[in-house]
């Protein structure tokens, strides 16, 4: 548009111009003129002039109205053609989903880098000793809670107004009730909500670069042994109330273990191996945390300060003037059981729910499957929804041969479940081993074995890389 006006303003400068020349040539071949012939003249020149803007004006009315028109074309077209790559409606949803868990992926590393760490150097600003010390001390709780320079630094991470206490208030408002209930029928202490705070910030598709998975951040292998089912269709560690259900045993198991929470939290983030490990290098009968911290991994010393931090910033948000908002997910939600396979699409195309709602409270089903061959499985809905679900149960299940035209056999679900999916990536400028494995949802480890790497460090851009996937 502006191009097109600047390029009529060049021309009508330029008729101008002419026209002015004219004249004057005009003038001088003639020596007098009367003022009938130079009124005339002047008027031929304006006609002109008005004759070349109402042209332009035309054209741009004419190119104005070609592009509204192209426009509202584009709109009625059905999605897959206006793409240049033509998807379903459900791989649509799956590529959504994968952009929605690599940002998921980032967040969460750039949080765990920035709040769950040893400080390299500690806040020196001792100003608020008395009053942070006498705010935790007013938290009765039996999980003691220290304050030391250690803590403070924690504290000012997570109420410098980054924003991250912010939404992690937001996102407490969905998970922190059903947590709480859960921690209080295991008999354990309510604080220990605080522990899926610096897991996973309340990111229940939080995936780590060592491939700990969920709310509660469990790799496969201790996933599996306290009952949460791990494949292709379906990884519990992302369902929230289940994952939290098995954190629960295992937090009750550590405790148990060390009869001191901060050992028990310290065993959850660096394994009881570490921890017993530290234990012997102390000597002298250490009994907490604070006892053996010099023989902790870097990265769990920091993780117990952290808990403390992420206590007392949830206790005391107000007094740091920490605001937050709805939950990107409704509150009020009910469960049904769902005892054949379905894919979310057919539910979002048929009642009043977006495929987004159900997978933020559904992130446990990856391919957007809910692989119900052998088995019912849970489904979490709006609650205003669930009649709606109910009754038009049947359109739904109608859907299932536009949706799961692949998954129908349930011999080509098992098949497809032990399936691996080998796919290559060539090594950009910048990219790091780590930065892959979190991209493809794999481990470093994963990585090497699957093209013999001896040196993570050492990879080489155009590199061509094997990921399997299964």
């Amino acid at each position: 548009m502006t191009k097109i006006v600047f390029r009529i303003f060049l021309v009508l400068l330029s008729t101008l111009s002419l026209s002015q020349y004219a004249s004057a040539q005009l003038i001088k071949r003639t020596k007098k003129l009367n003022a009938k012939a130079q009124l005339a003249i002047e008027r031929q020149r304006v006609d002109s002039l008005t004759s070349l803007v109402e042209e332009y004006q035309q054209r741009e009315s004419e190119w104005q109205r070609a592009w509204h028109d192209e426009k509202e074309a584009r709109k009625h077209k059905p999605v897959s053609e206006r793409l240049s790559v033509e998807y379903t409606p459900a791989e649509l949803d799956s590529l959504a989903a994968q952009l929605k868990c690599q940002q998921v992926d980032e967040a969460f590393q750039s949080f765990f880098d920035n709040y769950v760490c040893e400080p390299a150097t500690f806040s020196t600003d001792a100003s608020m000793d008395s009053l942070y010390k006498s705010r935790l001390d007013a938290l009765v709780t039996p999980i003691r809670l220290p304050y030391n320079d250690l803590v403070r630094t924690s504290i000012k991470r997570y109420t410098d107004g980054s924003g991250l206490m912010s939404r992690v208030l937001s996102r407490a408002q969905y998970y922190f009730p059903m947590i709480e209930e859960e921690l209080l029928k295991a008999g354990l202490p309510v604080e220990l909500r605080s522990m899926a705070i610096i897991e996973s910030a309340l990111q229940a598709t939080a995936y780590s670069r060592a491939g700990a998975a969920g709310l509660w951040q469990f790799m496969p292998a201790t996933a599996k042994s306290y009952g949460l089912e791990v494949n292709t269709m379906i990884d519990e560690r992302y369902d929230p109330h289940k994952a939290t259900k098995a954190a629960c045993r295992y937090l009750k198991d550590l405790y148990n273990m060390y009869n001191d929470w901060s050992l028990a939290i310290a065993a959850y983030n660096c394994g009881q191996g570490n921890v017993n490990k530290a234990l012997a290098r102390a000597g002298q009968n250490p009994e907490s945390f604070w006892d053996i911290y010099w023989h902790l991994p870097s990265e769990t010393r920091g993780y117990v300060p952290a808990f403390i931090a992420a206590t007392y910033a949830y206790a005391y948000h107000k007094a740091h003037n920490i605001t937050y908002t709805e939950p990107p997910m409704p509150i009020a939600v009910d469960t049904v059981h769902v005892d054949r396979l379905m894919h979310l699409g057919q539910i979002s195309s048929t009642i009043d729910v977006t495929t987004e709602s159900l997978k933020l409270l559904n992130p446990q089903y990856k391919l957007d499957v809910i692989p119900a061959t052998t088995k019912s499985y849970t489904l979490i809905l709006p609650a205003n929804r669930i009649t709606e679900y109910i009754s038009k149960q049947d359109s739904i299940f109608a859907k299932d041969s536009t949706y799961l035209k692949e998954y129908l056999n349930p011999a080509a679900v098992e098949k497809k479940m032990q399936e691996v999916a080998v796919i290559y990536h060539r090594v950009k400028s910048g990219e790091t081993l780590g930065a892959i494995a979190r991209k493809y949802r794999v481990t470093t480890k994963q990585i090497m074995t699957w093209n013999r790497l001896k040196n993570a460090n050492r990879i080489s851009i155009g590199q061509r890389l094997r990921i399997e996937k299964r």
